[in-house]
């Protein structure tokens, strides 16, 4: 198998909008696991940001993470040797991290590798689902991850009407996960990824409510 480099969506000072549902499925290296590609720096191992989706029943051989791996459950059950983690989990797991992913049911979920440098850090599993089901009350915010002054992840649910200003000087990415949400350039609905280049974060308003996942970074790593 070749592993030559590939790259998309690789120069980070630009701003990049996508609706994932109109991109392509691309076929892993194991049966049954495709991806849709957002951002990517390399070959099979590379650092990339992917929409994943895994059929019924399907798995991926046992695997290390030597930069760590980061992923949000969109739909289904993903499962390891650790646990099982439903639509709407989020994990952190940690650089040297190793695992064989499976699903019983098939699953989709956005995950994001080799980003978080060669640091220990503990592992984080999050669950959202009562969150996301909840009435925003304005501006509702669920932290996932916080590295004071280098990251932040959260999820954010806004009520109809609400807006968040433009805070902070690094980059950012969002991925839509309900409703609609307009930053001045345009209108972003459910399956949107944005991702801002740094010192081009802008406010968003949601005139009719939206659920979306944002991450803040200083620099893109």
């Amino acid at each position: 198998m070749t592993n030559t480099t590939t790259e998309i969506n690789a120069d980070f000072s630009r701003r990049v909008v996508l609706e994932t549902g109109s991109l392509p499925w691309i076929a892993s290296p194991q049966p049954g696991v495709e991806r849709r590609m957002l951002d990517r720096i390399g070959g099979e191992v590379a650092r990339a940001t992917s929409i994943v989706r895994y059929a019924p029943q399907s798995r991926f051989t046992p695997h290390a993470h030597e930069l760590g791996e980061e992923f949000l459950v969109l739909e289904g059950v993903f499962s390891d040797e650790a646990g099982d983690y439903p639509a709407g989990t989020y994990v952190r797991n940690p650089p040297g991290s190793r695992h064989a992913p499976f699903t019983g049911p098939g699953c989709t979920i956005l995950v994001k590798l080799r980003q978080m440098g060669t640091n220990p850090v503990p592992r984080v599993v999050v669950g959202t689902a009562e969150f996301q089901h909840r009435p925003a009350a304005a501006v509702a915010r669920l932290p996932l991850f916080e590295k004071p002054g280098e990251e932040v992840v959260s999820l954010v649910n806004l009520a109809p009407g609400a807006g968040l200003p433009a805070t902070g000087d690094g980059g950012e990415e969002i991925l839509v996960l309900d409703g609609v949400i307009e930053d001045g350039l345009g209108r972003h609905r459910k399956g949107t990824w944005i991702r801002n280049p740094i010192g081009a974060r802008r406010p968003l308003a949601s005139p009719e409510g939206a659920l979306f996942w944002q991450k803040w970074v200083r620099r893109f790593v």
